[in-house]
């Protein structure tokens, strides 16, 4: 005999059992419907999805994916959501789940978080997965994920090999190509004020370093500083009392705009006194004055690229093909030859 229909409580979201007694089911031949299994009679079938319709029923997707494997969705871990390479790549990702029309969320990470990341996304409801490891947080992220996780990783060009599958842009030959430029200009050797992330192996420093050591040119110390661009400003007064420094190459187009303001805070013109050049090509660059010199980056194509990735890993199917735009210089007005070059 079939149970009686129970009455939902007033404000309370239908569950499965209470779909079950509406259609007069167990709640074990709901799941099977839910789940699209094929040991269903078409009347029982239809019953069930008439019982979901009449009582606005969602099915809970986390108890879904803990029955079915992962979620068909994807998860972002970021440490960033507000720097123009991070922000970027985010946008890139969230193009191409719209297009795919799958779910995505985006996990932020700070320092003292990095396990209860990894529980977050080690649970099936998070699906796919993407991590933005362009700093050492996010490699922590990465570093801590069970083997069994799935997991693409955007990752500097020189990031140790993590064991997952890493896109990258390949800043190193980019940092290289805007070192050479102002070499080839006649500046005697060029001075660098690196991002946050970069440690000796960080790709826009290696490449730096790789020009520098080619043309035989002194290898000047490196100034660090934080995201903010009042630290650049510090790093640009250093470099602004010394009539040595002619040209500067900076971590990103944020730092290049704080050190413009300290050397012309100290009386120094660019591209007159100094050359700068930057990295990333933010909106805006080419509107400074002067109109900034940097390295374009596809960033929101590498966020496609690893959504693409994600989602491929997550249904075992073979990689997608991986087509970048390479990063370009672009030169506009702020470097020139060094005074007495022509």
């Amino acid at each position: 005999m079939n149970a009686s229909p129970r009455p939902v409580r007033k404000g309370a979201l239908p569950s499965i059992r209470d779909v079950a007694a509406a259609a007069g089911v167990s709640h074990q031949t709901v799941s099977r419907v839910l789940n699209e299994s094929p040991r269903v009679r078409p009347a029982t079938r239809a019953a069930v999805l008439a019982a979901i319709d009449r009582l606005g029923f969602r099915p809970n997707r986390a108890a879904r994916a803990l029955g079915l494997g992962r979620a068909s969705g994807v998860t972002v871990v970021t440490s960033n959501t507000m720097l123009y390479g991070y922000a970027a790549t985010l946008q890139g990702i969230e193009e191409a789940a719209r297009t795919e029309g799958v779910a995505l969320s985006i996990r932020v990470v700070e320092s003292a978080e990095v396990r209860q990341t990894v529980d977050y996304v080690s649970d099936p409801s998070a699906g796919g997965l993407v991590v933005i490891a362009f700093d050492p947080l996010g490699t922590a992220v990465v570093e801590a994920l069970p083997p069994h996780i799935p997991g693409i990783v955007a990752a500097e060009p020189v990031a140790p090999d993590l064991g997952r599958v890493s896109i990258a842009l390949d800043e190193r030959r980019a940092a290289a190509d805007a070192t050479q430029h102002l070499l080839d200009l006649g500046h005697r050797t060029v001075h660098h004020v690196a991002i946050p992330s970069e440690g000796q192996a960080g790709g826009r420093q290696a490449g730096w370093r790789d020009a520098l050591r080619q043309a035989g040119a002194e290898l000047p110390e490196v100034l660090g500083c934080g995201w903010d661009i009042a630290s650049a400003y510090e790093a640009g007064q250093r470099l602004a009392r010394s009539p040595e420094v002619t040209a500067i190459l900076c971590g990103n187009d944020d730092i290049a705009q704080g050190v413009r303001r300290a050397l012309f805070d100290a009386g120094k013109d660019v591209p007159g006194d100094v050359s700068i050049v930057g990295f990333d090509d933010i909106p805006g660059s080419a509107f400074w004055t002067p109109a900034l010199t940097t390295v374009r980056m596809d960033f929101a194509g590498l966020g496609r690229a690893c959504f693409h990735a994600a989602l491929a890993e997550l249904g075992g199917r073979a990689q997608p093909e991986i087509s970048l735009v390479p990063p370009r210089l672009i030169v506009r007005e702020s470097t020139a030859p060094p005074k007495g070059r022509p």
